[in-house]
């Protein structure tokens, strides 16, 4: 895989990440000594397939390509299915899924919970819940934080401020499911740290990784440097774990025309890595009339692809885990 600046061509490093194994679980309690910062609520939660027995019904991804990363013999995350198989895609903009939405939503704002608060629905449509740990990586500048506000209907920070320590911001999220035409709640607990605090503090990393349902690594369009470095990130995060869901999200893409990460090399890493690659817009949330306040459901629909993405592979890898579906991992014999 290579890459051009005009100046000609250089191959990339895509670093092949060490084996690992990882159990299936949540609801991970911090390392000693880190202080957490919660937007939202941590619900109770009905566990997903694979998980620990119980449940509650309430409302809660030109250049040569190179050889596979993953040497045979190493466990992996199941194969990332194909995008809508697991998930239905535009549920959510259907009368069903608004009826679903409204439990986050209180007049076309996104609610904030509070510590002890979650989403409730009336009992003739309450329904189970699946939750799930999740760790953004990423260089400094790439738009971690902002992307974690925008899926929280957060406003988006205008200037880069490097993240202090370890920030958990819950997102809940309903999606019916493809097979069953079930409907589930999601929520994810978002896991951010700032690069300086994860340099500094040896015990940050382990805290943000441990439990850990899936790993987001970001890299920014406009930053090519962020974009070599994600092997570097996914040895480093996720090298360890392969179990464990990987993803790949691209932000500031409303500045594509001036990208320093052009297609061939996004389907380049795709071919080698395997993992789904989402992009997402950094420009401010649409407003409501009075011009200040964040339109909740035009947010909703801005990162529906995001949250819809996570809660597929999610589900997949947990209905993977529990034995409901073949085990076909991303491995490729070498």
């Amino acid at each position: 895989m290579k890459k051009n600046h005009g100046r000609g061509w250089k191959a990339l490093p895509w670093v092949s990440p060490p084996g690992g194994s990882r159990g299936l679980s949540s609801g991970a309690s911090p390392a000693p000594g880190v202080s957490l910062t919660t937007a939202s609520a941590h619900a109770p939660q009905t566990p997903a397939p694979g998980r620990a027995a119980g449940s509650e019904a309430e409302c809660e991804p030109g250049g040569s390509i190179l050889p596979s990363p993953y040497p045979s013999g190493r466990p992996a995350m199941a194969r990332p299915p194909a995008p809508g198989s697991v998930i239905v895609p535009d549920w959510h903009e259907s009368a069903e899924g608004k009826e679903y939405l409204a439990c986050i939503l209180r007049k076309n704002r996104r609610r904030v919970f509070g510590l002890l608060e979650r989403p409730v629905l009336p009992p003739p449509v309450a329904i189970d819940t699946a939750s799930y740990k999740i760790f953004v990586s990423g260089k400094s500048g790439v738009g971690k934080t902002a992307l974690v506000a925008k899926l929280a209907g957060l406003e988006v920070p205008v200037i880069h401020h490097e993240t202090t320590g370890i920030q958990t911001t819950v997102v809940f999220w309903p999606a019916k499911l493809q097979a069953s035409d079930r409907v589930v709640m999601f929520r994810f607990e978002f896991w951010d740290c700032g690069e300086s605090a994860l340099k500094k503090f040896d015990h940050m990393l382990p805290a943000c990784k441990e439990k850990t349902d899936a790993f987001l690594f970001l890299f920014s369009f406009t930053d090519r440097a962020s974009f070599e470095d994600l092997p570097g990130q996914l040895a480093r995060v996720a090298g360890e774990a392969p179990g464990v869901v990987r993803m790949v999200i691209g932000s500031k893409f409303d500045q594509y025309m001036h990208t320093d990460v052009p297609e061939r090399d996004l389907t380049a890493f795709r071919q080698a890595w395997g993992l789904p690659l989402l992009r997402v817009k950094s420009v401010p949330g649409r407003r409501l009339a009075d011009g200040r306040t964040l339109d909740g459901r035009a947010g909703l629909v801005d990162i529906a692809h995001v949250l819809n993405g996570l809660a597929e592979q999610l589900w997949h890898q947990d209905q993977v885990a529990a034995g409901v579906l073949p085990n076909t991992s991303e491995n490729t014999p070498s």
